[in-house]
């Protein structure tokens, strides 16, 4: 008999294929990871830590051995629950942080929620995030470093006693809202400590002698030395005089003729502190803007052939390169400049105290050069990539060789000094020039004569030390040993919320309020603000990370002696009353007087008839410049949202005159617009027309 397959319904029974979980902390990186590894993986974020210490109290139990009382983050109870789910039908579980001390801690805290097996081989660690990297760390997973997480408690626990204890004393002796910090204070006091140093400094008066010498037709720059053989300092007009009268004549005779070779090493790659330091510089990016573009550029763009991580992880102290990475930029080196350009195979010794967790900031690929990828990034992701691949390159290029000359000139005993260099073999500074231009002297034997052609004698004074910049605070920290990479910027970002420090012209200046603070911690905490003390307790951290410390001990050496001065400052730290000065007006709502209030974000007018009467208004301050389009209100000082400085018109919304540049109060007498005062490279200011098309300008103001 003939069977119709066409009515035979064939069953087939439904499979369901177990997939791996993966746990990353940022859903960005979930998404990268996730096309690398391919259907069998499932990647999912934590967004950051999922377990933490109690906000509102200490959390540490001090009875039994400093135990830290963590808690479910607060609405991540959605998340927690979500993962718990996907993780029972895992086939296995990975956990995939990121790699240093508070990575390993977020996924020990994973482990822990998810009932992980606890020497399970889980733990997954790349420095770079690209599919190659991705793909043989999964192939090497570990156990959970205890270690580095206790490294991580510990500087967790240490902080909350010092915040948890400190703070709530300044909160009852000075005002609310305030706080301290084992690095934050030592930042402030360094602030301070360099204030103070400004204020007492004394200039000193001091004077040059320039002169421009001729040899044949070329002229070149020579700086007084000194007389008869020994080098001398100008004090007064009086020995300027003094010398030069014992000139005869414009001629001199070259005494001593110097030529040597010099070599010039290139720059190592990137640390956290270093590109910081280069960001600030070079390219105008405050410490958080820094570490947020550089996240950015870690966790992956998507550059036409997919999304990758361009550069590896940005949390380092360390200066070290994979051998791949070394010899990646050794082909590209040779292939674009020759094989005499590439120092590969040389050593590059770590600095003291490196934590050497993971590699030095450097591109993924040196191939991805910024400008194969431009288009595909922002421009600041364009500016600060660029930065990372031309250190790096530079970093495995070979030395600049320069042949330099200096010489010493001599008539009656007075003795004018002159240098000069020139590239002989450019080296690194093919990519990475930092060389100031090529200053080359005239060909001269000893015995030649040379013509004065003019001296300039000139005065100056000593000059006081500069207050901090975010990028000099940063490498102040970090050579004194204090505070970590991933410290410096939410440190920097504190001291300047509680309004302890203000930023003028790009420099940190104390505040009032920060010289209370800074003052009481002092009297009544002097290990909390000492350089040398938090060094040694971050290579006291260092050494429970690599296991020659049990983190309960180094924590309990810190809190007896600490646990003593808390209760002298609770018992003897006065009460500071921080006053309100007369305003020297009165409110125009309730007609009481204003006075001036101390508040979070710095002092302000508010109404002495407060509660009853809560009037306030922003302190502002003249220039002394009429408007120059309605000529009838005065020039302020204004601020951006984001603490930019600009002028405007006291008279707005009336008039809407703005400016980023200050009104100097004068017209130009080419084109008739106002006068501005504008920066120039270099340092100083100078005196234009606000009308671009003018080319009128004045002298440049030191």
């Amino acid at each position: 008999m003939f069977e119709d397959n066409s009515l035979v319904t064939k069953t087939k029974k439904k499979t369901t294929i177990k997939k791996n979980l993966v746990i990353v902390e940022s859903p960005a990186k979930a998404k990268t990871i996730e096309k690398y590894l391919g259907r069998n993986y499932k990647v999912l974020a934590s967004v950051g830590h999922i377990r933490d210490l109690k906000k509102s109290t200490m959390s540490i139990d001090f009875d039994n051995n400093y135990e830290p009382q963590y808690i479910n983050i607060r609405g991540k109870g959605p998340l927690i629950n979500d993962l718990k789910k996907e993780a029972k039908k895992a086939k296995k579980v990975f956990l995939a942080s990121d790699p240093d001390r508070e990575g390993e801690a977020i996924s020990w805290h994973l482990a822990h929620i998810l009932d992980l097996e606890k020497d399970a081989k889980n733990r997954v660690v790349f420095n770079e995030i690209t599919k190659d990297a991705v793909k043989n760390a999964f192939k090497e997973p570990r156990q959970i470093n205890m270690d580095l997480v206790d490294a991580q408690q510990a500087r967790r626990v240490l902080d909350r006693i010092v915040g948890y204890s400190i703070s709530p004393i300044l909160w009852k002796k000075v005002k609310k809202g305030l706080s301290a910090g084992r690095v934050q204070s030592v930042a402030l006091k360094l602030i301070i400590d360099r204030e103070h140093e400004i204020n007492a400094f004394q200039p000193e008066e001091y004077w040059t002698i320039d002169a421009t010498f001729k040899k044949g037709n070329k002229q070149f720059q020579a700086n007084f030395y000194g007389l008869h053989g020994k080098k001398m300092k100008l004090s007064t007009n009086e020995e300027v005089k003094e010398v030069l009268s014992h000139l005869k004549g414009d001629d001199f005779t070259v005494e001593q003729v110097d030529k040597k070779e010099r070599k010039r090493n290139a720059p190592l790659p990137y640390t956290t502190s270093s590109m910081q330091q280069d960001a600030a510089n070079k390219i105008n990016f405050r410490t958080r803007k820094t570490m947020m573009v550089a996240q950015q550029l870690y966790e992956g763009i998507n550059i036409g052939s997919g999304v990758q991580g361009l550069i590896t992880y940005m949390r380092t102290d360390s200066t070290r390169i994979s051998p791949v990475a070394a010899n990646e930029a050794a082909g590209f080196i040779t292939e674009k400049f020759g094989a005499n350009y590439s120092k590969h195979g040389s050593k590059v010794k770590n600095a003291s105290g490196a934590q050497d967790a993971h590699e030095a900031i450097r591109p993924s690929s040196v191939y991805n050069t910024p400008e194969a990828i431009a288009k595909y990034l922002d421009k600041d992701q364009l500016k600060l990539y660029t930065l990372i691949w031309n250190r790096f390159v530079a970093s495995q290029m070979t030395a600049a060789v320069f042949d330099t000359m200096s010489v010493k000139l001599e008539q009656n005993g007075v003795q004018f000094s002159a240098n000069g260099s020139q590239v002989k073999f450019d080296g690194y500074l093919a990519i990475y020039n930092d060389s100031d231009k090529n200053k080359m002297l005239p060909d001269m034997a000893k015995g030649d004569l040379v013509k004065r052609v003019n001296t300039k004698p000139e005065q100056h004074f000593t000059q006081p030390p500069a207050r901090y910049s975010e990028a000099t605070l940063i490498k102040t920290l970090e050579e004194n040993g204090v505070g970590r990479p991933s410290t410096y910027a939410p440190t920097i970002e504190t001291i300047q919320k509680r309004y302890y420090v203000k930023l003028a012209a790009k420099r940190f200046e104390p505040t009032e309020l920060g010289e209370i603070v800074n003052s009481l911690i002092v009297e009544f905490f002097p290990d909390i603000v000492n350089v040398t003390f938090t060094a040694d307790m971050e290579k006291k951290l260092d050494d429970v990370e690599i296991g020659k410390a049990e983190w309960q001990k180094v924590i309990d050496a810190f809190y007896q002696p600490f646990e003593k001065e808390v209760q002298k400052a609770e018992d003897e730290m006065e009460k500071i009353q921080i006053k309100d000065e007369p305003a020297g007006f009165d409110c125009e709502v309730c007609g009481s007087p204003m006075v001036i209030k101390l508040g979070r974000y710095g002092k302000f007018y508010a109404c002495s008839n407060f509660p009853d009467c809560r009037h306030t208004q922003a302190i502002v301050k003249e220039i002394g410049v009429t408007c120059p389009t309605c000529h009838k209100g005065q020039i302020i000082e204004r601020k951006t949202k984001r603490n930019r400085l600009f002028y405007g018109c006291n008279r707005y919304p009336d008039c809407e005159f703005t400016s980023w540049d200050k009104p100097v109060g004068r017209e130009c007498p080419k084109s008739g617009h106002y006068l501005i005062e504008k920066k120039v490279r270099g340092g100083g200011k100078q005196v234009v027309c606000s009308d671009e098309k003018c080319d009128y300008q004045e002298e440049k103001i030191k």
